[in-house]
């Protein structure tokens, strides 16, 4: 297969990125970290991120979409 066929786009240091941002305190998760993300228990629609700082805390989350309120 040769590279024509391949739809390719090179990565720019300037193209934006959108780094995940937990739920409940609003820090931005760092790669690596040992963070969490699910769908909301309630809708399923919306992405819960969770840091490891309010994992292990059990800070309150709130989702976006319905407003459901978890530990």
């Amino acid at each position: 297969m040769g590279m024509s066929t391949l739809n390719v786009r090179k990565i720019d240091v300037y193209d934006p990125v959108n780094p995940p941002i937990c739920t409940s305190c609003g820090k931005i998760i760092a790669p690596g970290e040992k963070a969490t993300a699910f769908l909301c228990p309630s809708c399923g629609k919306a992405i819960i991120w969770r840091c490891a700082k309010c994992r292990t805390q059990g800070t309150p989350y709130t989702c976006p979409n319905c407003g459901f309120t978890g530990p």
